[in-house]
């Protein structure tokens, strides 16, 4: 399952799940960009986990001052050096994102859209904590998942790529609750508002919980003064 972006659904294949994307699905990923595209501007250092094929930082670039992707798959990390073309392209890394290289205090702003939280199958907990930790205080970390009331749609996109056979076909009995199960062993699950406040307070930090378009639920994280000495 951790390897399942990185091997299976990486490059290409990753691309062709948001080819076959349906209208509904279209509009949801659209938002999310656009929420984050409202809180940067020109002088913004904005960090990505998991950029896979560059799809985001390909919007993004031209609205920061610069932009760092990181990702464990190196074949969309390849693929993302092309796609994201022109103008001042971003720096793109292999790296895992409970465990960055990067000092900290780095970005304005880190963000970790699409449901990233979830499918990285990482150290959740890990993942907050770094995030917050390579970002400047006064600064935002955005993560995002899925809306309970786009559950619907969500199941229709996966059931688009299980037919395609990018994912493994989906087991109905198994799914359902804002978990998709595939046979293959895949498993999408979803973050909800007490669980983002849940991993916040671990760290004792005060999120911001915001529902965009009724498709993503929004976690923004304002690192306060607080962690200025925090490791």
């Amino acid at each position: 399952m951790s390897g399942y972006y990185t091997e299976k659904l990486a490059a290409e294949r990753l691309r062709a799940c948001y080819d076959l994307a349906p209208a509904s699905v279209r509009a949801y990923l659209e938002s999310e960009i656009s929420f984050v595209i409202e809180r940067v501007s020109p002088a913004t250092a904005v960090l990505e986990l998991g950029c896979g094929y560059g799809r985001v930082l390909q919007r993004l670039i031209s609205h920061v001052r610069s932009a760092v992707g990181i990702d464990t798959s190196l074949q969309s990390l390849q693929m993302a050096r092309g796609f994201v073309a022109g103008g001042r392209p971003p720096r793109l890394l292999a790296m895992d994102a409970t465990r960055m290289a990067f000092v900290e205090r780095t970005f304005d702003v880190t963000i970790c859209i699409q449901n990233g939280i979830c499918a990285f199958a990482a150290d959740q907990l890990l993942l907050v904590r770094e995030a917050v930790r390579v970002t400047r205080i006064g600064g935002s970390v955005l993560f995002s998942s899925y809306a309970a009331g786009f559950w619907s749609d969500r199941l229709d996109w996966f059931e688009r790529q299980a037919a395609h056979g990018l994912i493994g076909e989906i087991d109905h009995d198994a799914t359902g609750d804002g978990v998709i199960v595939c046979r293959d062993g895949f498993r999408a699950t979803t973050m909800d508002a007490d669980g983002f406040r849940r991993l916040a307070a671990a760290l004792d930090l005060t999120p911001q919980i915001v529902e965009v378009d009724g498709s993503s639920l929004f976690c923004e994280i304002v690192v306060p003064e607080t962690m200025k000495d925090a490791g």
